[in-house]
């Protein structure tokens, strides 16, 4: 299965609730990382792989409240960007560059 991100718009009145709702929303199986999203912080972003997003609304409004699914898609995956590993010096002469290998 390939990892999936869901984001769910969850109103809460104090940190109690904030706090609830991520530990709701962090104990499903298969939950790699849930956090706050969004200006407001009232969005939650859960990923990982096999979520039940119907399993997650519904832990969440019988211990939240109110709970609203924005959206559900493939995570996004960050490439390792890929480092050459070749010096370039330009500008010094042969024994400037012997000396920079010495060290």
């Amino acid at each position: 299965m390939a990892k999936q991100k869901i984001v769910v718009k969850v109103t809460t009145h104090n940190d109690k609730k904030s706090r609830k709702a991520l530990k709701i929303a962090g104990s499903l199986c298969g939950v790699e990382s849930a956090s706050f999203v969004g200006l407001d912080k009232d969005q939650i972003a859960v990923t990982g792989e096999g979520i039940d997003s119907v399993e997650l609304i519904t832990l969440l409004r019988n211990g939240v409240g109110y709970a609203e699914l924005v959206s559900v898609g493939p995570a996004e995956e960050e490439k390792p960007e890929a480092k050459e590993s070749k010096a370039t010096i330009d500008g010094l002469c042969e024994d400037d560059i012997m000396r920079k290998v010495m060290l």
